[in-house]
């Protein structure tokens, strides 16, 4: 600090220092505002003045004068002058030099007149008063204030013990104690204490300390007491009281020492009355609030430790021994904690009702741990008591419930008692928030609480409130679910297994909303636990005591072990619940048990486990699917098939799970569609199995009762309450349809969204299950929804395909039940409207019901198809098939018997039973009956229904099919929007497919070829049956069974084809243009032709199998086996038919037996199957009809007609077998030649009408005719079918070249070709090269084709001149009306007629085909059937697609007829008398060759076959009988012959076939030659014979 007295002014002190000091001095004093310029400045200005002095650079007198001057300034500067003094007098006498301290003394005598001695003597040394003369000795000076001090301080005025003064007290103490229930007030008694304190002194803090104790021993006078000790008050200092209990209770602070309740109780009364404050007497007590934060944090870690010690593995017992020997050592150490005086005061607090206070001290500590400690949480739990009480006894108290009504505190500063639902807030859930887990020490309490939650979610439930009361109502809701949370479900969890607690917080549980519950239990789950160490350990206990039982738990202990889950699962379900669904999804075999141990639970633990559930489920650390990726991992399909069974058995809300499903598929994810699946399956009753028996799917096409009896598996009984709470679920929650929708759109989303990344084998069963569950899902809603549930909630078809994009299987599956419910409601009013009972009427009303119903949906489904569908079908047609179902179209009878039958059985068990008690006997005979009457009703009342919906479809028929364009085209649409997505949609579906398409047959719907329909179906089933799933391939597989069904029944017997097709529309072979169906006997196929057709198919199935059994790929495979499976019953039926798949399918089981197990398991279980059906085979002959006399053949092709079909290629069929033992021994080569020729002159001359027509039957000319009419008309058809397989045109072209100019030239180099059959079995590279060069020349050899279809048709117009005139005058007629027709005409899917006629350029490709199949590696020649299927399907519906030439105009075409006329005569007569020869030739050879050559039994029965001649209307028998050899000889057997009659010509078309069609053979050229020369010896008489057949080649 800067000096305030310069040293100028001490030099110049007379001169000016002097003024300017008395300046400065008033300056100072007068300058008050600024407190820097006060008190301070004056001490240091006289300070530095004093120093001066000292120093000696002033006069003490001149500084003497100067302070008398400033003197009066202030009227404390004596004061300050004095300090200044002090000071100096301190710092002097410590200063050696002598002269300092003179001058010193020298000034303070010289201003002892302006300061009294009386303040010197209090501030200065008594040696410096000694020195100044103010006392004569300091020692005496210093004895004297001793004793004044001790006097003064330390002398006892007033009496403190009570034995110095017992009098008094004594009166003190009886003034107190004396009876206070009279007129005595307090201030009466505190005048009498005043007077004891004067007249006795009594010390009057003594005084108050006895106050306060007999306050403590008489707590009741709270009134007299607390204003005495107030009025006490005012007379002491106000720490005092607080002070007085601070010493009263560290007096009990040593460890031993206990502090009684009575202090506390008194401290919180006063502390009530606000005597004391909190803060004051906080610190007097102990533990500190350190101690109390390391205490909980040590509390913490112990649980912990108890947390580890339980999950710990123990592998011995001496280890639990060990275990339970230190804990009593720790039970021994935990002495009696130390008194926690705060905690007492909290208690003594709560117990008055002292909140705000008590709230106060909660606060200082860590949260719960004042409630942890009992006394506290009862205390506490008390006040809530007291505050609840009139709210609660207004709404809370059940009907019926008395209660015991508490009275509230006498005080009147406790909080006020709640009245409203809003009170509530403002306190008690505050002071339930402080109890947390520990109102689990009140479970009376706890049900209050919950019954005032009852109370008012009704109230909040409650519409009519105003906005401002629903915004309170809202404040107050999430109050209430705060509590729910951070008190109730925790106290809950803290509760001993009280089964009651649980039901009663479940009933208002049950008022909240499932997502709400839900969070709860989450909240519960996974945070709670952790939150407090009580709440660690009960977790870690009850993990413990759950694997304990889990451990035990088997089928036999069911119902103790249940009882132990139950008793755990009352307190802590969350955590049990977790461990057992853990347990379940590792050992599925626990589910069983499991479910039926959980009988002992509450409904709110039903409710808990749902959503642990779901949990579970939702999981996103579990992979869903197995680590090989192509399967669904086994713990979401246990807990898929848990799921099922619980909710089945027990009452558990099902809204959440069924959302989770919705949400999943909104997600895009199908996996979890298994849950509903199972759950549908479990509670309904409704299971989709692929598995399902005939018998079972016959029993599904009933009633729902027949359902329920004979459709499943299992026996469904009591699904009809868990079958209601899944529908009231449903439509409660508005999940009824959505979960329709997505699972339609999501069979689609599994495909193209879900299965990008995943194995095919996995997407297919993902999409099988979406579709399974779909239809079992709209299955369940069909069957339980009411009709105008159902009709509220489906929207029409249009809606359903258009809006949301469902596909129309889908769309129609779920309006169908929606039409069925229309129609008969719309029934039974018109049949209450008009009372007649005629069956006409009735019949007349449902049809007017039907269209009433159906209308608005023809007019919908337009808008689904492009318009040109509707040329073809109409919209009524497509509907009707849609619309119906199997219950619609026949009644299962014999299911119906089989089930009665059943129950009479069953009944005469009942009779029959001695042991059972006569009134259980009655009831189940009761029960039976009732359910025989049922059954019996049900078959009565769909049997009336079925033939009401027969002559509904009698009616609408005829405007079914319009077939404006082809009728080909027509069973196109038909198939590709009606059948096929209808037969893969389910398994009755399939049945229904096959009976509809029979019953549009037996209906004679016009437009509608049957034969064309199924060969369709059967033709070509590669295709489909690839893109199959595993699912769709058992369904479609069922349907080709149900079709084979049909099919084998009329091929079975003459009367029954007669009776069903004879005179059907659908069996007409010449198909015309629309509007002219009724044709002659002559267009019928007949019964021996269609048994040809029906081989065909069979061959067809056969070529189809063996092709995608050599593919190679999965799929292929395993859909072609389940679909074999499923066909087993009716195919294979021909003998060598089924060696071909026996032997391939032999070949599956050895090469996948490593590779892929599943494909090895199926192989083997239909390899064994096959076996087992082998006695039933037939060989070919008796299959279809195959040697008729010679002379009669001739007649019957002729007036069969179209039905001569299939002749090329049983021609050759024979030698085809005779070529199997070939490659074994040269020498059998010549006998086999032999036998071939002869065969050869046997079919030629048995069937001179077919091989004069290049192999076609007679009926070929008419054919021809047509077929070249409508090729314009077909060009465009054509186009598309090439695009569908386009692999079929280039080998169509082949075939017709090979296949049918070359008979006779193939037999001749049979031995060639057997040979390099066997160089050729492995697969190789260079065949496909072949193949390529074979399908090069065919193209380029288009344009020769041209001329051979003329001739072809030329010679047959020649045969039919040898027909008797009647049939050639309707011949005629009919080729006149075909010509007028001209391009209106559809072409004929020809393969009706097994080879119809087909051009040339078709036969060659098909040789070629089956030449590259023959290669093929496999013992048995029936890998042919690979390719040939394509070749056979493409030939019948495209093998127009070649024909380039422009019909003949009539006037050609007769004088070829007459030119060939002549010719065919002469060849007739040679052929009768070569016949006759041959024969005999035949029978000698073929006695040799059996004698030489003995075969294995197929060879011997395939040489029999051919040297029977038995060849005339084969078709290709087994995958090997290809016509490819026998067409071949004959093309160079007819190219020797025309060489010899007309030379050069004949050469070189010969030359232009052959070297199309054997560019195979080039390897063996020399072989050819030798065989040629073979061929000049033995059959030179063929040569003669075939020279007619050269001639029409040219």
């Amino acid at each position: 600090m800067a000096a305030l007295l310069p040293a100028e002014w001490i030099k110049n002190w007379e001169k000016g220092g002097k003024n300017e000091f008395v300046q400065l001095c008033r300056a100072l004093s007068e300058n008050k505002s600024h407190d820097n310029m006060g008190f301070r400045d004056i001490q240091q200005a006289l300070y530095e003045l004093a120093y001066h002095v000292v120093r000696g650079n002033l006069k003490h007198d001149q500084a003497s004068n100067v302070l008398g001057d400033i003197i009066e300034f202030r009227e404390d500067m004596p004061s300050i002058l004095a300090d200044v003094f002090c000071i100096l007098d301190i710092e002097t006498s410590c200063l050696e030099e002598k002269n300092k301290r003179d001058h010193f003394t020298q000034l303070v005598l010289a201003c002892l007149y302006l300061v009294s001695d009386t303040v010197l003597k209090e501030r200065l040394d008594p040696e410096t008063l000694e020195s100044l003369g103010l006392i004569k000795q300091s020692q005496q000076f210093n004895q004297k204030s001793v004793k004044i001090k001790t006097k003064l301080f330390y002398k006892q005025q007033k009496f403190n013990l009570l034995r110095e003064e017992n009098e008094g007290y004594a009166k003190l103490i009886a003034e107190l104690g004396q009876d206070l229930s009279g007129n005595i007030t307090s201030d009466l008694i505190l005048e009498n204490i005043k007077s004891l304190i004067g007249c006795f002194n009594l010390d009057p803090n003594r005084v108050l300390d006895i106050i306060l104790e007999v306050y403590e021993c008489r707590p009741e006078y709270d009134d007299f007491f607390v204003p005495l000790i107030e009025s006490y008050m005012y007379m002491c200092e106000p720490q005092t009281l607080c002070h007085i209990l601070g010493f009263k209770f560290k007096f009990y602070q040593d460890p031993s020492g206990e502090t009684p309740s009575s202090l506390y109780r008194v401290a919180a009364v006063l502390l009530q009355h606000n005597l004391i404050d909190l803060e004051d007497l906080y610190v007097h007590l102990l533990p500190g609030d350190n101690a109390i934060i390391e205490e909980h944090k040590r509390e913490i870690v112990e649980a912990k430790q108890i947390v580890r010690k339980l999950t710990m593995v123990v592998l011995s017992s001496e280890k639990t021994e060990e275990k339970e020997k230190e804990k009593e050592k720790e039970e021994e150490k935990t002495e009696k904690p130390p008194d926690n005086q705060k905690l007492g005061l909290l208690e003594a607090l709560l117990k008055i009702g002292d909140w705000q206070h008590a709230q106060s001290i909660m606060d200082q500590m860590p949260p719960f741990y004042a409630t942890s400690h009992k006394p506290i949480a009862i205390a506490l739990c008390q006040l809530v008591h007291v505050t609840i009480e009139p709210l609660y006894r207004r709404v809370g108290v059940p009907k019926g419930a008395k209660g015991s009504p508490i009275s509230s505190l006498p005080n009147k500063r406790a909080p006020k008692q709640a009245d409203s639902f809003e009170d509530l807030r403002k306190e008690v859930f505050n002071m339930l928030c402080y109890l947390g887990p520990h109102l689990s020490h009140d479970p009376i309490l706890f049900a209050k609480v919950v019954r005032l939650g009852k109370a008012f979610m009704k109230e909040f439930q409650s519409d009519g409130s105003k906005q401002e009361d629903r915004e309170k109502m809202d404040i107050l809701f999430s109050c209430l679910l705060s509590i729910t949370d951070q008190v109730l479900l925790p106290s809950l969890s803290l509760m001993d297994c009280n089964a009651c607690m649980s039901e009663e917080l479940w009933g208002m549980f049950k008022t909240f909303p499932y997502q709400y519950r839900y969070r709860l239990y989450g909240q519960w789950k996974n945070e709670t636990y952790n939150s407090h160490p009580l709440l660690v350990k009960v977790k870690a206990q009850t993990i413990d005591r759950a694997k304990y039982i889990m451990k035990r738990l088997t089928k036999e202990n069911v119902k103790p072990s249940g009882r132990q889950i139950g008793k755990l699962s009352h307190s802590n379900p969350t955590i049990l619940f977790d461990y057992i669904l853990s347990q379940i999804q590792k050992y599925d075999n626990l589910i069983t048990p499991v479910v039926d141990s959980l009988k002992y639970l509450t409904s709110l633990n039903y409710d808990v486990l749902a959503y642990c559930i779901i949990e579970a489920l939702a999981n996103p650390e579990k992979e869903r699917m197995k680590h090989d990726d192509t399967t669904i991992s086994s713990w979401l399909q246990s807990l898929a098939s848990f799921c099922g069974a619980v909710f089945r058995k027990y009452p558990i809300e099902l809204a959440g799970l069924l959302q989770y499903v919705a949400n999943q598929l909104k997600a895009g994810k199908s996996f979890d569609l298994l849950i509903l699946k199972e759950v549908v399956q479990k509670m309904a009753g409704i299971e989709i199995t692929e598995e399902m028996t005939m018998e079972q799917l016959e029993a599904m096409t009933g009633g729902e009762q027949l359902k329920a009896e004979g459709g499943y598996f299992g026996q469904i009984r009591n699904t009809k309450k868990s079958s209601q709470r899944l529908k009231d679920a449903l439509l409660d929650h508005d999940l009824a349809l959505p979960l329709c929708l997505l699972m339609a759109q999501q069979r689609n989303g599994v495909i193209f969204q879900e299965g990008g990344e995943k194995h095919l084998k996995l997407v297919g069963k993902l999409y099988d299950q979406c579709h399974d569950t779909l239809v079992q899902f709209g299955g369940f809603l069909a069957s339980n929804l009411s009709t105008e549930d159902y009709i509220k909630r489906v929207p029409s078809i249009d809606v359903l395909c258009n809006e949301f994009h469902t596909p129309h299987d889908a769309a129609f599956f779920l309006s169908r039940p929606m039409y069925a419910h229309h129609i008969s409601s719309k029934y039974d009013e018109l049949k209450k409207a008009e009372k007649g009972n005629k069956q006409q009427h009735k019949v007349h009303k449902y049809i007017t019901s039907c269209e009433l119903v159906m209308a608005p949906v023809h007019d919908a489904v337009i808008s689904l198809h492009l318009p040109k569908v509707w040329d073809d079908i109409s919209p009524q047609f497509y509907a009707t098939f849609w619309s119906l179902t199997m219950y619609d179209l026949a009644v299962p009878h014999s299911s119906y018997d089989r089930e009665v039958n059943k129950l009479k059985v069953q009944m005469k068990a009942i009779d029959d039973n001695q042991e059972m008690p006569p009134n259980k006997k009655k009831k189940e005979k009761e029960r039976c009956t009732a359910l025989q009457d049922k059954l019996l009703e049900e078959e009565k009342k769909q049997l009336e229904h079925v033939q009401r919906v027969l002559q509904r479809l009698k009616l609408e028929k005829d405007n079914w099919l319009l077939a404006k364009s082809t009728k080909n085209e027509t069973i196109t649409k038909f198939l590709q929007l009606c059948i096929f997505p209808r037969c893969i949609f389910s398994a009755i579906d399939a049945v229904y497919c096959a009976h509809f398409v029979e019953l549009v047959h037996q209906q004679k719907t016009p437009n509608f070829s049957t034969l064309l329909c199924y060969d369709r179906v059967f033709s070509d089933i590669i295709y489909t049956v690839a893109s199959c799933t595993e699912n769709e391939a058992s369904r479609y597989g069922r349907f080709l069974c149900c079709m084979l069904e049909t099919v084998t029944r009329w091929h079975s017997d003459r009367v029954i084809y007669e009776k069903e097709c004879g005179n059907y529309p659908g069996f007409l072979t010449i198909l015309r243009a629309t509007g002219f169906d009724g044709g002659n006997k002559a267009d019928q196929l007949d019964y021996e032709n269609f048994r040809h057709v029906v081989h065909k198919w069979h061959y067809k199935l056969t070529k189809a199998s063996v092709h995608c059994l050599e593919t190679g790929e999965y799929t292929h495979i395993r859909n072609i086996l389940i679909v074999l499976t499923k066909i087993l019953p009716w195919y294979p039926k021909v003998l060598n038919l089924g060696q071909a798949l026996e032997r391939r399918v032999h070949k599956i089981c050895q090469e996948e037996k490593e590779k892929r197990p599943d494909l090895y398991a199926l192989a083997m279980g239909y390899s064994g199957q096959l076996k087992s059906r082998k006695p039933f085979m037939i060989p070919e002959n008796e299959f279809h009809h195959k040697d008729p006399p010679a002379r009669n053949a001739v007649a019957a092709t002729v007036q069969n007609g179209p039905g001569g079909a299939g002749m090329p290629t049983s021609l050759t069929i024979n030698t085809v077998r005779l070529e199997e033992g070939t490659t074994e021994e040269t020498d059998k080569l010549k006998e086999k030649s032999q036998g071939v020729v002869k065969v050869i002159n046997k079919t030629v001359n048995a069937t001179p009408k077919v091989t004069t027509s290049n192999g076609n039957s007679a009926s070929n000319s008419k054919i021809i005719k047509e077929k070249d009419d409508k090729e314009k008309s077909g060009k465009e058809k054509d186009k598309e079918k090439k695009d569908k397989t386009p692999a079929a045109t280039p080998e169509m072209k082949a075939l017709g070249k090979d296949g049918k100019d070359k008979p006779k030239e193939e037999r001749a180099n049979k031995d060639d070709k057997a040979r390099e059959i066997k160089e050729k079995t492995p697969k190789s590279d260079k065949e496909k090269e072949k193949v390529k060069k074979e399908e090069k020349a065919s193209k380029e050899e288009k344009s020769k084709t041209v001329v051979t279809i003329v001739e072809s048709k030329s010679t047959a117009e020649k045969e039919r001149e040898k027909e008797p005139s009647r049939e050639r005058d309707v011949a005629k007629e009919i080729k006149s009306k075909e010509n007028a027709k001209g391009g209106e005409k559809m072409p004929v899917a020809g393969s009706l007629k097994s080879p119809v006629p087909r051009s040339e350029t078709s036969e060659s490709e098909r040789e070629q085909k089956r030449r590259k199949v023959d290669t093929h590696s496999s013992p048995s020649h029936s890998s042919t059937v690979k390719d040939s299927l394509n070749e056979l399907k493409d030939s019948s519906a495209k093998h127009y697609i070649n024909h380039t030439t422009p019909t003949l105009s009539k006037s050609k075409e007769r004088e070829v007829d007459k030119k060939d006329l002549d010719k065919s005569r002469e060849r007739s007569r040679e052929r009768e008398k070569k016949d006759e020869k041959d024969r005999k030739d035949r029978k000698r050879d073929h006695s040799n060759s059996d004698r030489e050559v003995p075969q294995d039994s197929t060879k011997r029965r395939k040489e029999e076959n051919g040297t029977t001649g038995s060849s005339k209307h084969s078709k290709s028998e087994s995958p090997s009988d290809s016509p490819r050899l026998n067409e071949k000889e004959k093309e160079k057997n007819k190219s020797k012959s025309s060489g010899k009659e007309k030379g050069d010509s004949i050469k070189a078309e010969k030359m232009e076939k052959s070297s199309s069609g054997s560019k195979k053979e080039s390897r063996h050229d020399k072989e050819k030659t030798e065989k040629k020369e073979k061929r000049d010896s033995t059959g030179g008489k063929e040569e003669k014979k075939h020279h007619k057949s050269s001639d029409k080649h040219r």
